[in-house]
């Protein structure tokens, strides 16, 4: 598949949804505005204390968990390929008085735009699933990284990707096929918006995830899987604990999401 393609077209979708991500009770601007931490509790305890960090927060959508990092004290770069996006989140950090930097770009792009090092390269939740290849990704990781740095990632497990949107059968490979390009009415945060957006995505294994990141020489620290959604964003799910949803429908427990923390090896 044709490169350009594939980022013009998952560009239009998520500059689409943006607009309705914004006013969504998903995302709660309003409470995020008044100080909410919008980073799970997985995300926080892997990130550490980063006070005075430096962060690059890949995929960011419109930036509240680049922001939150910033409250948190680090030194934050967002970016998205998303321009709708990148402009809320300047426009919110703006607001907020915070000196979070955003950039619009695809992370293959990464280099591009940003020349420095990061002692955090970030990532977390419905990102590396538009991405065609994972080698370039942890490419970009370990570049950015300064030595000693590390790459913190809480993903939602590429198992949950084999389901149909209903979570009710298996319909997709588990391993990296074909493209899945899909049109689906409304979105993740208001299944109710009045908006249909194509998508093109990848479903990408463990081991490929895992592969990619070795393959640079990034030491692997952390791996860690849950069953359990911080999230709820997906078809047929019920609270079971404070912030934790699991499916409905499904008798047995299966993994929801899983994390990593990857470091590259001082000089």
């Amino acid at each position: 598949m044709n490169e350009d393609k594939y980022l013009d077209v998952n560009r239009k979708a998520w500059d689409q949804k943006t607009e309705f991500h914004l006013i969504s009770d998903f995302y709660n601007m309003a409470e995020f505005m008044t100080g909410k931490n919008s980073l799970t509790n997985a995300e926080l305890s892997l990130l550490g204390d980063v006070k005075g960090k430096s962060i690059l927060h890949l995929q960011c959508h419109f930036g509240q968990d680049s922001m939150s990092l910033s409250r948190m004290g680090a030194q934050v770069t967002g970016i998205d390929i998303s321009g709708k996006a990148i402009e809320a989140a300047q426009k919110f950090a703006l607001e907020l008085g915070l000196s979070t930097q955003f950039i619009c770009t695809d992370v293959y792009e990464t280099e591009k735009h940003i020349h420095e090092q990061f002692d955090i390269v970030f990532s977390s939740f419905g990102t590396i699933g538009w991405l065609p290849d994972l080698n370039r990704w942890a490419e970009v990781i370990h570049s950015c990284l300064k030595p000693g740095g590390k790459f913190v990632f809480v993903e939602f497990h590429p198992f949950v990707w084999t389901f149909d949107d209903n979570m009710e059968k298996i319909s997709y490979d588990y391993f990296k096929s074909e493209p899945i390009i899909e049109e689906i009415n409304g979105t993740y945060a208001d299944r109710n918006a009045p908006i249909r957006t194509k998508t093109i995505s990848w479903n990408h294994s463990l081991s490929e995830v895992l592969g990619a990141l070795l393959k640079t020489g990034l030491q692997i620290n952390h791996f860690d899987e849950y069953p359990y959604s911080p999230h709820n964003c997906f078809a047929n799910m019920k609270e079971v604990d404070s912030g934790k949803f699991m499916f409905s429908n499904l008798s047995k427990e299966i993994p929801l999401m899983y994390s990593l923390v990857v470091f590259k090896a001082p000089v």
